[in-house]
């Protein structure tokens, strides 16, 4: 099949997608695009929300319609790195075994991921990064499509573990989950309490998925598109020359050269997604505050003045 030929169908099955997912998930639009977005582009996304906006249930969907195989840790102060990995016991023969822990899955919901401590949060940092963990000395390999979707619950902070930049670094998208409208939150009730559930059908294979991420990062993207984000990113940085005053006045650190490359992944899977062969400077924009928002760091002044990540980041367009 052509490329060409291969981003329609991506097209007509992104839709499909979006379609079966909305049985079980009501609203949320830009929530979903996000993770599929970071799910076609191979990176992982970081869910921010309270109790209650389903996070776990559209994980849980998303990884039923791609027809991965899903796994689900719920983070505590006393996770220890070997209930994430797996460890190695001694079978009947005497002779040591190695059972594989949950990370061993394609799609991995890392539940309340800031309530354990960063020892076992930097259990998952090798494989998020490198798709493989090191136990025992042994290098096991994870299988591939690989995405670690983890929840945070913005409110409680009390017994948590921040996340440390450099891990949050690790995560393409942070995702903000906000209430649902009336109409919706009125939608959810009645179909949550009427005791009828809706199944999902599988539209994707691993094999598929993997193949979607390669065709979208052989996409083209024009120079002045590369240069545009780059552009971005420099401007986010206090220190920098091109930093705008507003930045260099709230912006206690600003993003990485880790922002730049996911700000092109990102635009060229929204540009494959909606049926384009080619992203332009406004998919550069509308994937730049899920992929900045966990990436800059706001001084005091712009916490006491009430400025929000989101402000500061649309300025800079």
């Amino acid at each position: 099949m052509s490329d060409v030929a291969a981003v329609k169908q991506l097209v007509s099955k992104y839709n499909a997608l979006r379609t079966e997912i909305s049985k079980v998930i009501v609203g949320q639009d830009e929530v979903v695009e996000q993770v599929l977005l970071s799910v076609f582009s191979g990176g992982h996304a970081l869910l921010i929300g309270v109790p209650g906006l389903a996070k776990t249930l559209l994980v849980n969907t998303v990884a039923q319609t791609l027809g991965l195989q899903f796994k689900r840790i719920q983070f505590t102060p006393d996770l220890m790195p070997s209930d994430i990995l797996g460890s190695e016991i001694l079978d009947k023969d005497r002779n040591f075994k190695f059972i594989k822990g949950p990370i061993f899955a394609n799609i991995i919901l890392a539940d309340e991921i800031n309530r354990t401590p960063p020892k076992t949060q930097a259990a998952l940092l090798e494989a998020m990064q490198e798709r493989a963990v090191t136990i025992a000395g042994q290098h096991y390999k994870l299988d591939l499509p690989y995405f670690v979707l983890a929840t945070q619950n913005p409110i409680e902070q009390e017994g948590t573990y921040p996340l440390p930049e450099a891990q949050l670094d690790r995560f393409m998208f942070a995702v903000n989950l906000d209430y649902p409208s009336f109409s919706e939150e009125v939608e959810v009730v009645k179909a949550t309490t009427a005791g009828v559930q809706n199944e999902v059908n599988s539209l994707f294979t691993a094999e598929e998925i993997i193949e979607y991420q390669q065709l979208i990062r052989k996409i083209p993207v024009a120079d002045n598109v590369i240069e545009y984000a780059v552009t971005l990113v420099g401007k986010t940085r206090p220190d920098s020359q091109a930093a705008p005053e507003l930045v260099k006045n709230y912006i206690d650190w600003g993003a990485g050269p880790r922002a730049s490359q996911n700000l092109i992944l990102a635009a060229k899977a929204n540009a494959a997604l909606h049926g384009k062969f080619s992203p332009d400077i406004e998919d550069v924009q509308k994937v730049a505050i899920g992929i900045l928002r966990h990436r800059l760091i706001k001084n005091y002044k712009a916490e006491a003045e009430g400025l929000t990540i989101e402000k500061i980041i649309t300025s800079l367009f």
